[in-house]
């Protein structure tokens, strides 16, 4: 028997993440999910399970919207998943709110605010 290849769980990451995406745009219908981008997958490394990040811009309620969106949608997002990458297993998803866009716009929004503050001074 030989071994899977060590970067398998990557490669199986990077094919969720784009099946997904396409999925977002052109499938689900719910409005709830109309702002959201992946921003990357996990895969636990017996493909089992996948963390999905996600990233929505909007206010605090637009976000919880958009998070029980997709999670209204888990199912037939699996399900797209089977149909399309043909999986031995198709894993469960899990879906986590990525704040990292958030963060960087606030921290590019304080150095721009600084640079202001020196120009001005």
């Amino acid at each position: 028997m030989t071994k899977a290849p060590r970067h398998r769980p990557e490669r199986l990451a990077t094919l969720i993440q784009e099946t997904l995406a396409e999925a977002l745009t052109t499938q689900v219908k719910d409005p709830r999910v109309g702002f959201i981008t992946i921003t990357g997958v996990q895969v636990t490394p017996e493909g089992a399970h996948a963390r999905v990040r996600v990233s929505v811009m909007g206010t605090a309620e637009e976000k919880a919207s958009a998070m029980e969106g997709l999670e209204s949608a888990r199912g037939f997002l699996r399900t797209h998943l089977a149909r399309t990458l043909s999986l031995r297993t198709t894993p469960q998803l899990h879906f986590d709110l990525d704040r990292g866009l958030e963060h960087a716009a606030r921290i590019d929004e304080i150095l721009h605010e600084l640079k202001r503050d020196e120009t001005s001074s």
